[in-house]
């Protein structure tokens, strides 16, 4: 497939100046060549989203602030403890995204971050050949996709950060990536509203006896009107 340079019947500029606003909102400052390839990627997601099934989102309007926006604004955190020193050497850097379907957040993450290394995991083959084609045709070194389930991926080096959008509760969510953790590193998990009632079922499942929540920011999405939070968690 070829990455298309525009959305049909859509207004680029409008598109341009709208993510320009919100990563100036965001305070992510790229280069406009990254700004070029977070449109392309933009293009591809709604080209074959028909095709692969990769989102319900279809309008380009929506993409743009439901899933662009929405990742980039989880970018600043992800990035800064993918980085951070107390992190064992060789897993700084590496970032592991569960269950990244179209790939959010890793493609974001990776355009944004070139210096970060972007493992993006799926239990959906065309969705992660999507994902294999995107690291192609947007020219991205740093990002990879690994087809099967992340409970059975063996990983030697581990990763600094392991993060997911739309995977799975908190209890599913550490007790199948946790394994992948390196020392240092933090599980960083997106959701909506203030997860008060996951936070008590994994307190209920045992597993806050191994893991330790660190911090539940929330984020403010530019062009979104909802609720947003990280939920940032390590090992004891």
């Amino acid at each position: 497939m070829t990455a298309p340079k525009s959305f049909a019947g859509a207004d680029d500029t409008a598109l341009r100046r709208r993510l320009e606003a919100g990563l100036s909102a965001i305070g992510l400052a790229l280069a406009p060549g990254q700004v070029d390839t977070l449109l392309a990627y933009l293009a591809l997601l709604r080209k074959w989203n028909g095709v692969y099934n990769l989102t319900a989102i279809r309008h380009p309007d929506e993409m743009l602030s439901h899933h662009l926006l929405d990742s980039l604004a989880a970018v600043p955190a992800l990035a800064e403890a993918a980085r951070a020193a107390a992190v064992t050497p060789p897993a700084r850097g590496r970032v592991l995204d569960v269950g990244s379907g179209g790939g959010m957040p890793g493609l974001p993450l990776a355009i944004s971050c070139p210096d970060l290394s972007v493992l993006m995991v799926d239990i959906v083959q065309k969705k992660t050949a999507f994902l294999t084609q995107c690291r192609a045709q947007l020219g991205l070194s740093n990002a990879g996709a690994h087809w099967g389930p992340v409970e059975k991926l063996d990983d030697a080096q581990g990763f600094a950060v392991i993060t997911s959008r739309a995977f799975a509760e908190l209890v599913d969510f550490v007790t199948l990536s946790g394994h992948l953790l390196a020392p240092g590193g933090k599980l960083v998990a997106m959701k909506g509203v203030y997860p008060h009632a996951e936070l008590e079922r994994m307190e209920a499942a045992g597993l806050m006896a191994d893991w330790q929540l660190d911090a539940v920011p929330r984020l403010a999405v530019p062009e979104l009107d909802a609720e947003r939070h990280l939920v940032v968690l390590s090992r004891r």
